[in-house]
């Protein structure tokens, strides 16, 4: 038997940053960073009943569905699509034609 004594457990050290995932792999300190996501600015104008729009889809891209308004407040409208049904969405996701 050993005495433990003599041999003192050293501490770990810490690490600067985050373990790589596999070796070989970039740091996260030199990955480029991915864009942030945008949500598409609303057009300014005031959504009224009976105003015809069109959906915008993700970056705001027209997703080429046409809807008029049914009902509206100041965050969501509940549109009537062309196509579909009724679907209540977010104002900024909406753009007057």
């Amino acid at each position: 038997m050993t005495p433990t004594a003599k041999h003192s457990i050293r501490a770990l050290r810490k690490a600067p940053q985050p373990p790589l995932s596999h070796p070989g792999a970039t740091p996260e300190v030199d990955r480029a960073k991915r864009p942030a996501l945008v949500k598409p600015s609303a057009t300014g104008e005031e959504l009224n009943r009976g105003d015809r729009v069109e959906g915008l889809g993700n970056f705001g891209n027209p997703t080429g569905e046409i809807g008029t308004v049914e009902r509206t407040n100041e965050n969501d409208a509940v549109v009537k699509w062309d196509d579909d049904g009724r679907v209540r969405v977010g104002q900024p996701w909406l753009k007057k034609v």
